[in-house]
């Protein structure tokens, strides 16, 4: 494995140029201090859902401990993992960071349950033949990705011109990195030759979206071994079954050998993300060589470039095994999960039978656009937000 500075061949003709952005949806005047991306990174900061993330659960809800990751902590660590990476391969480190900030902004409270719950609602609640609308999002069930490009480019009030963050393409390319195929014709109608395109034709997102990606995937499986051992439902004992944790973990004892708790475990964490990131760099120059690919047209006409070597996705597909046994399906979480889906349920039936219970908006003109609002006014909910409504609503208290 090559180390970062050891003959870098940056991939600076691939990665993409603000000057040169698609554009945004509602032309703007350009910024005088701040590239494109620089201003979509600054917008995403600066919106109402991004502070939402601060009380929304990783894996452990926030009222659980305060040094658990939540949404917001989270973000900011795959913001900083691609930027470093970005850095090393020569691509646009704003744009990165832009993407990594704004991707999980769609996502519900309670994380992965509360989304699960809203799918199936929206899936049980009957749909009217015929009913659909620009406004109301897309027909079907919730899906976070989806809804993170829902808010950038609908839901976020707060320019005068225009609904949503008016992103650049390039940005809403990142963001929206799954997408079935009837999402991809819906937004494809609305938008021709838009950010759901390439998912009908096939073509790749950017190499700085495909960065995001794996920076995300990166981050949770780190993090989560340590919100994982300091919530008590994981051991050092049980990670050392996991060999791409355990040989950093026994390579920091063999270092010092007196060294004991917590700093092994942030030792071995640290060496496990340098490993990955180094991984990363090196395998994606050598994919990118290999491919002969020199533009960022090239970059979109191939598969995927941005990866792991294939023996670092098999330790890091390994990794996100263990860590589903042992802690997303830990018991303690199980439970935690299943009231988790309750609240969000319980919500949605709530404000179905009784519209106006939900204070500030007003039924709209047919059931479909109704039901969309109210799943997105529980999606931009915090955790705490959607305990207390819910205990408002049906007089239950699911969390002490």
């Amino acid at each position: 494995m090559l180390a970062p500075a050891d003959g870098l061949q940056p991939l600076r003709s691939c990665a993409c140029d603000p000057a040169a952005s698609r554009g945004r949806r509602h032309p703007e005047a350009p910024a005088p201090t701040r590239n494109a991306f620089q201003r979509d990174r600054d917008r995403v900061i600066h919106s109402t859902a991004f502070r939402r993330l601060v009380y929304k659960t990783q894996v452990f809800l926030n009222h659980e401990g305060d040094l658990f990751r939540t949404r917001l902590t989270h973000s900011l660590e795959v913001a900083q993992l691609g930027r470093s990476i970005a850095r090393s391969l020569g691509l646009n480190e704003d744009l990165v960071e832009a993407i990594a900030l704004a991707h999980d902004l769609g996502h519900t409270p309670f994380g992965h349950a509360g989304q699960d719950a809203l799918n199936a609602c929206l899936h049980e609640d009957p749909e009217a033949p015929g009913e659909d609308d620009a406004q109301s999002g897309p027909r079907g069930g919730f899906e976070h990705n989806m809804q993170s490009l829902r808010v950038v480019d609908e839901l976020e009030e707060r320019y005068p011109a225009f609904d949503g963050l008016n992103l650049c393409f390039e940005t809403r390319e990142g963001i929206l990195k799954h997408c079935s195929r009837a999402n991809a014709q819906w937004l494809e109608a609305r938008e021709p030759g838009g950010v759901g395109a390439r998912f009908l034709s096939g073509q790749s997102p950017s190499l700085e979206a495909q960065l995001a990606n794996l920076a995300d995937e990166i981050a949770y499986n780190a993090h989560d071994i340590d919100d994982g051992v300091r919530s008590g439902l994981l051991s050092l004992e049980q990670l050392e079954a996991v060999p791409l944790f355990d040989q950093y973990r026994q390579a920091v004892l063999r270092e010092h050998p007196s060294l004991k708790g917590r700093r092994v475990l942030f030792e071995a964490i640290r060496r496990m993300l340098s490993a990955q990131v180094y991984d990363v760099i090196d395998a994606t120059r050598e994919a990118v060589r290999a491919a002969g690919v020199e533009t960022l047209a090239d970059v979109r006409a191939h598969a995927p470039l941005l990866c792991f070597s294939a023996e670092m996705r098999q330790a890091s597909s390994d990794l996100k095994r263990f860590l589903m046994l042992n802690l997303y399906r830990h018991p303690q979480v199980m439970d935690t999960t299943g009231r988790a889906r309750q609240v969000v349920a319980d919500l949605y039936r709530a404000y179905r039978a009784a519209p106006q219970e939900m204070r500030g908006a007003a039924p709209g003109a047919s059931a479909w656009i109704w039901r969309r609002r109210v799943a997105d006014h529980i999606a931009g909910m915090t955790d705490r937000f959607a305990i207390r409504e819910h205990e408002r609503l049906t007089g239950q208290r699911l969390f002490a």
